[in-house]
């Protein structure tokens, strides 16, 4: 390596052939050493090895240096990994009120059974074990979510097992705590709706994060503030709003022993709370909407036509919301899933019906704006309707007809053919353009996400849904409501606050108020200052007079529901067929099954001049509107100026005619 010939041949030159050895008699010829040349050797035998040693040392410290300064943040933080757990602090989920700051959704304080994923452990393994020590009650899907979440989350972030543990249940584990060195009892709060059933539909819920809601949380670059956090917003409002209740999650620099166990907390950064809501609902109104209904499938729904708040929502049957925060077991689920009265469905917001007769009103502002109708403009109302060159009969609910008519008296009598005349004469485009202005078909921008949007019929969507074209037969019975036409609760009162308030435009919403320590954001109205175009406001007070005239005139489908009230309200009935009754036959709820009786449908408001109170309902299969919705809405309003007396009006009482509607108290 460093020019130096072989030692063997070196030595061999050590001796030379000039020189003869001399002769002893005992060991024959001597040889002399060349001490020269083996001094030169030996030097270069050192020298040799210390360059070997420098250059070994070299590398020694060069990998020293590469390890104690250029590597050193990476190595140090591998090392502190193995004693330095950084655990997320999950905030406080904001609480939930109601206009009168009753609390909705609280959170009390939980024991939760925490596992903490290691690679010397085996998840699956731990977890069929401590299912079967503490009797957890794990399923199968349970303990795949578990294993799924080990395998996503960071080391030593918490993954929940159980949670609500007994007291029982803590003390067996405390016994077996040396068995389970990456398992943990943990303290926290827990959601909790005081009100149960009363108020599911509306508030929603909170429940387990699932692989669903990981994937999605993800892709919104929201998963890291989720750290730790078991729970999420599912339903209604709880869903809407999880980014403002959630809050942000903080963070515990802790170290650990070789077990994994806390030996002293280095560093805190304490999380952000969630916002605390104030909704617009009232609990009071809440439960009474609950007691009216019983045991009848429907919802109904009171608000404000000024604002667009929301006192009341509630669909019947409704189901409690607490065993989905604790973990709902499937049998429990299932039989809500496959009850046949739907608890599960929001029928306020979700529940698809045809309106009936509680949209002539809004038809008999097209009429007016179209100028194919005035207020005083009359029509003979015979017992059925026939297009030209057909013999099929449109028929009127009543039998014999309601003789002279004008949009006042169509409106107070709900005479079907006045308006099967004016749906003919209107067409359904123009009918489509109007229902698209007033909401059908759309989103009523309400601040939950389980709402349908209906149908509004047209000749592109019967082309698109059943590949045939639109007929003139199609339009007639859209006239009064039905056919095609489908409407959602909450669209139909949407639609009939622009009667109430003369054409402006609100937002059906649950959210009052966002409140943190002394911050307060109340809600904004994206609609607001939006107002429905017509020629002229006074079409609004025409059917507004003829809505008066349902409940106050003589001949009015409402009048008996509401002959003594304190207050003078408008309204309109409505009774929705769910089957097709034969061109021969009469409608006989007896001779049909339940799921085929008629819907009741009736939608009010109150006081008549300056209206605060706006409220609807939906009764499936009960039968007409004016028999059994209108009482309903009655009670409600009663309740209603009850609870807040100096909304009822004070206009005193006049008597006055409107056409052929005949007189009526006007207030």
């Amino acid at each position: 390596m460093f020019g130096f010939k072989s030692s063997r041949s070196k030595e061999r030159q050590l001796f030379t052939k000039k020189e003869k050895p001399r002769k002893t008699r005992a060991r024959g010829n001597i040889r002399i050493r060349n001490t020269e040349l083996e001094n030169r050797i030996f030097k270069n035998r050192v020298l040799f090895g210390v360059i070997c040693s420098i250059f070994l040392c070299l590398i020694l410290f060069g990998n020293l240096y590469y390890l104690q300064v250029i590597s050193h943040s990476t190595y140090q933080t591998r090392s502190n990994e193995n004693r330095i757990r950084v655990l997320p602090v999950i905030p406080q989920r904001g609480m939930i009120y109601d206009r009168n700051m009753v609390v909705l959704a609280e959170n009390l304080p939980v024991y939760h059974l925490m596992l903490y994923p290691l690679k010397e452990f085996d998840t699956k393994e731990t977890v069929l074990k401590l299912n079967s020590l503490m009797d957890l009650g794990l399923s199968d899907a349970d303990i795949k979510r578990i294993i799924f979440m080990a395998s996503t989350r960071k080391r030593f972030t918490g993954i929940e097992i159980s949670d609500m543990l007994s007291e029982d249940q803590i003390a067996t584990f405390s016994v077996h705590r040396h068995a389970f060195p990456n398992v943990q009892v943990s303290s926290s709060l827990k959601r909790n709706y005081p009100f149960a059933d009363v108020l599911t539909h509306a508030i929603g819920y909170v429940s387990r994060i699932n692989e669903n809601d990981v994937k999605r949380l993800t892709e919104e670059g929201k998963i890291d503030n989720y750290e730790g956090t078991s729970a999420i917003g599912k339903l209604g409002v709880e869903s809407y709003y999880e980014d403002i209740l959630h809050g942000i999650t903080g963070t515990r620099e802790v170290e650990v022993d070789s077990h994994g166990q806390i030996i002293r907390t280095l560093n805190y950064n304490p999380p952000i709370p969630g916002k605390n809501l104030v909704l617009t609902l009232d609990v009071r109104l809440q439960y009474y909407a609950q007691q009216l209904l019983g045991s009848m499938r429907g919802a109904i729904v009171v608000m404000d036509p000024n604002n667009g708040e929301l006192l009341a929502c509630y669909s019947n049957p409704s189901y409690d919301p607490n065993p989905f925060v604790r973990g709902i077991r499937s049998r429990e689920y299932s039989k809500l899933l496959n009850n046949p009265n739907r608890p599960l469905i929001n029928r306020a917001t979700q529940g698809g019906y045809a309106p009936a007769s509680t949209i002539k009103p809004l038809l008999g502002i097209m009429g007016l704006n179209e100028n194919l109708i005035t207020p005083t403009s009359t029509y003979f109302g015979a017992s059925a309707f026939m297009l030209p060159g057909s013999t099929h009969r449109f028929r009127d609910w009543r039998a014999s007809g309601h003789g002279w008519l004008d949009l006042y008296r169509a409106i107070e009598v709900s005479a079907d053919t006045y308006f099967y005349d004016l749906a003919f004469r209107a067409g359904i485009n123009v009918i489509h353009e109007y229902l698209d202005k007033y909401g059908f078909g759309r989103s009523t921008g309400i601040d939950i996400h389980e709402e349908s949007l209906g149908v509004n019929p047209s000749r592109e969507w019967k082309q698109k849904r059943f590949k045939q074209p639109w007929h003139m037969g199609d339009t007639v019975p859209i006239g009064i409501g039905q056919g095609y036409w489908t409407t959602t609760l909450m669209q139909l009162i949407k639609a009939h606050a622009l009667v109430a308030n003369k054409g402006h435009f609100v937002t059906p919403h649950f959210l009052k108020e966002i409140r943190m320590q002394n911050e307060k954001n109340s809600y904004k109205d994206p609609e607001a200052g939006k107002k429905l175009k017509v020629k002229s406001d006074s079409y609004f007070d025409v059917v507004r007079t003829g809505m008066y005239l349902v409940i106050n005139g003589a001949e009015g489908t409402g009048r008996r529901a509401f002959h003594d009230a304190s207050y003078k309200a408008a309204g309109k009935s409505g009774t929705a067929q769910v089957v097709s009754i034969k061109q021969d036959e009469r409608y006989d709820a007896r001779k049909l099954r339940v799921e085929h009786r008629d819907n009741a449908l009736f939608v009010a408001f109150a006081p008549f001049y300056h209206p605060r109170v706006l409220a609807a309902v939906i009764l499936e299969n009960e039968g007409g509107g004016s028999a059994k919705g209108a009482p309903i809405i009655r009670q409600m309003m009663d309740k209603y100026f009850e609870l807040y007396p100096g909304y009822m009006g004070e206009k005193t009482p006049v008597r006055m005619k409107f056409g052929l509607g005949g007189y009526a108290n006007m207030q």
